[in-house]
C-alpha cells in the first residue's frame, strides 16, 4: 500500500467513502435488486394461492401428507411437521420454504461475488482505492447493498404471505428467516472472495457450499422426519426449524446470526493480510502454452462454460430422479385429490405417463436457463474486451460466434438428454415400469427444438441489440409462468402459445405432430442467422 493510501486510511479510517460507494452499488443494481425482490415476493404469493386452489380440502391435504413418507420427497423439500393433522400452513412450511431459501441464497452469492471479487478482478477496485476511499469501504458497501436486497425480499415475502391470508406473525418469521439465510450465504461468499482471486471460483465454491447445505439438510431430514442432529449442520435447516405456520419458534435463527458474524469476522482478518487483487490462497501456475483445443474459439467457450454446465446438469438430474420416483401409488393419490389433476393437466387414463410428462417439462427449465445464460455470456466477454482481443489476433467474428454457439448447442443437448433420462429412471423406479425409460428418452428429444429456439433468440438479440440481450430472460420467465401457473391462472391460448414448450407433445400420451418441431427448427435457424448478421455489421462494444 502506498504512503498516500496509508495517510488517507489513518486520517479517515478503513471505511472512508462508505456512503458514496453504497449509493454507487445500489445504482449499479437499480434493475437487478428490484427484479429479484419482485420476482421472489410475487412467486411466494402466487405459489401460495396456487397451492390453496390445488389442495382445497382437509382430505386433499392429508393425501399430500402421505407423500412425505417417501424419503425422496423429504430430501427434496424439508422436514415433515404435523403429518397427523396436515394443514395448509404445514404444507407451506414443509414443502415450499426450502426453495425460497435456495433462491435467495443464489441471489446473495451472485450479487456479493459481483461487487467484491468481480470488481477486484476487473481492476476497478484498484482505481477506487486511488481515491480517498478506505480499504474496506468497497466490500462493506457491497455487503450493505446485498443486506438491503435481502431485507426487501424478507419484507416482500412476508407481505406476500400476509396478502395470501397466512398467519401474520409466522409470515414475519418466514420473511426474517429468508433474509437471514440470504445474509449467511452473502457472508460465506465474502469470505471465499478473500481466498480466491477469480470471481468464477468464488461463485463456484459458494454455490458448492449451498449444495452441501442442501444435501446435509436432506440427509438429516431423511434420518429423522422432523430433523435430526445432522440437519442442524445446514444453514437451510435453521430457517426451516423455526416451524413457521406449525409451532413457531424464533431461536433457531440465532445460529444464522452467529454464522454471519463469524464469517464476516474471518473475512475481515483475511482481507487485512492480503494484497489488493490477490487471493489469500495463491493460484496454481498454469501451463506455459495452451493446448490446440483451448486456442480455438470452441475450446475457449468450452473451458468457460463447462463447469456451470456440469454443475447444473448434475443438480437437475438429482432432482429429476427424486421427483420421478414420486410416481409410486400415483393412482391412489390423485383419486384422493382430484383437484390436482387440473393443476398439472392430467386428464387421461395413463396417469403415470402424464405425470412423467409433467415432471419432464419442469426439469426442462434447467437446460433452457443453462443455454440462455451461456449465450448471454458472450456479452460479458465483449464488455470485458476479450472478444476484441481475439479479433485483433486474427479470429473472425463469424468463426468466434459459430464456435461459441456450437459449444452451447452441444452442452444443451447433452444436458437435456441427461436430465430427461434422470426423470425416466426415477419414474421407472417409482412405478416399477422400466419400459418408461425408453419412452421418456424419446419425449426428451422432442424438447430439443423448443429449447434451442429459445437459446437462439438470445443469440439474435446479442447480435442485433446487445444492450437489450437481457430481454431474452423475459421469454424464459414467461415459459416458467406458463409451465407452473398457466392452467391455474386460466391463461388464454394465445398467451400459452408464446411459450415454445407449449408446442411440445407429452409423448407417448399425445401423438407427435410434425409441424411444430419444423416451425421451431426454422425459427431457431432464423434467429441464429440474425445473430450472425447483426454481429458482423455492428461495432464491437456497442
Amino acid at each position: 500500500m502506498s504512503h498516500a493510501a496509508k495517510t488517507t486510511e489513518v486520517a479517515g479510517g478503513p471505511f472512508t467513502g462508505l456512503g458514496a460507494l453504497l449509493r454507487f452499488r445500489l445504482r449499479l443494481d437499480r434493475i437487478r435488486i428490484p427484479v429479484w425482490v419482485f420476482a421472489i415476493a410475487l412467486g411466494v404469493w402466487a405459489s401460495v394461492l396456487s397451492l390453496d386452489e390445488a389442495y382445497p380440502t382437509a382430505e386433499s391435504l392429508q393425501a399430500r401428507a402421505a407423500l412425505l413418507g417417501n424419503p425422496a420427497t423429504v430430501l427434496m423439500t424439508g422436514p415433515a411437521f404435523s403429518l397427523e393433522h396436515y394443514t395448509f400452513g404445514a404444507m407451506v412450511a414443509n414443502e415450499h420454504y426450502l426453495y425460497v431459501l435456495i433462491t435467495v441464497a443464489i441471489m446473495s452469492i451472485l450479487l456479493t461475488a459481483r461487487h467484491t471479487r468481480g470488481e477486484e478482478e476487473a481492476g476497478r477496485l484498484e482505481l477506487l482505492q486511488a481515491l480517498p476511499v478506505g480499504r474496506f469501504a468497497s466490500a462493506a458497501a457491497a455487503l450493505l447493498a446485498v443486506a438491503l436486497a435481502n431485507l426487501l425480499i424478507g419484507v416482500g415475502t412476508a407481505a406476500g404471505l400476509i396478502a395470501a391470508e397466512m398467519a401474520v406473525l409466522d409470515s414475519v418469521a418466514f420473511g426474517l428467516g429468508t433474509a437471514l439465510i440470504g445474509m449467511v450465504f452473502a457472508s460465506i461468499t465474502l469470505l471465499v472472495a478473500q481466498l480466491s482471486e477469480h470471481a468464477r471460483t468464488v461463485v463456484g465454491v459458494s454455490s458448492g457450499a449451498l449444495a452441501a447445505a442442501f444435501l446435509v439438510r436432506g440427509a438429516g431430514d431423511v434420518l429423522e422426519s422432523q430433523g435430526s442432529w445432522l440437519s442442524w449442520f445446514s444453514p437451510l435447516a435453521w430457517a426451516q426449524q423455526t416451524r413457521v405456520f406449525v409451532d413457531l419458534r424464533w431461536w433457531p435463527l440465532l445460529a444464522a446470526v452467529a454464522l454471519v458474524l463469524v464469517a464476516l469476522g474471518i473475512a475481515y482478518l483475511l482481507a487485512r493480510r492480503r494484497d489488493l487483487g490477490a487471493g489469500f490462497v495463491a493460484s496454481r501456475s498454469g501451463r506455459l502454452t495452451a493446448s490446440a483445443w483451448l486456442m480455438a474459439p470452441w475450446g475457449l467457450a468450452d473451458r468457460l462454460l463447462r463447469t456451470n454446465a456440469i454443475v447444473t446438469t448434475l443438480g437437475t438430474m438429482f432432482f429429476g430422479v427424486a421427483m420421478g420416483s414420486l410416481a409410486t401409488n400415483l393412482d391412489d393419490f390423485l383419486a384422493e385429490n382430484p383437484a390436482l389433476k387440473d393443476w398439472i393437466s392430467i386428464e387421461g387414463s395413463d396417469l403415470t405417463g402424464e405425470f412423467a410428462g409433467v415432471i419432464l417439462s419442469y426439469v426442462m427449465l434447467a437446460p433452457i436457463i443453462l443455454a440462455v445464460a451461456a449465450v448471454l455470456r458472450l456479452r460479458a466477454e465483449e464488455d470485458a474486451g476479450r472478444l476484441e482481443e481475439l479479433l485483433v489476433a486474427g479470429r473472425s467474428r463469424s468463426g468466434f460466434l459459430a464456435g461459441w454457439l456450437g459449444v452451447v448447442a452441444v452442452h444443451t443437448v447433452v444436458a437435456t438428454m441427461l436430465v430427461g433420462v434422470s426423470v425416466a429412471v426415477g419414474v421407472g423406479i417409482g412405478s416399477g415400469e422400466p419400459e418408461r425409460v425408453g419412452e421418456l428418452a424419446i419425449a426428451t428429444m422432442l424438447y430439443l427444438p423448443a429449447i434451442l429456439a429459445i437459446a437462439s433468440l438470445a443469440a439474435a438479440l446479442y447480435g442485433l441489440l446487445p444492450r437489450a440481450s437481457i430481454l431474452a430472460w423475459l421469454l424464459v420467465i414467461w415459459v416458467a409462468v406458463v409451465l407452473f401457473l398457466g392452467q391455474l391462472l386460466r391463461l388464454p391460448d394465445w398467451a400459452m402459445d408464446i411459450s415454445p414448450l407449449t408446442h411440445v407433445p407429452n409423448y407417448p400420451v399425445e401423438s407427435v405432430a410434425p409441424l411444430p418441431p419444423v416451425i421451431l427448427t426454422a425459427l431457431m435457424l432464423l434467429f441464429v442467422l440474425l445473430g450472425f448478421g447483426g454481429l458482423r455489421r455492428r461495432d464491437i462494444g456497442a
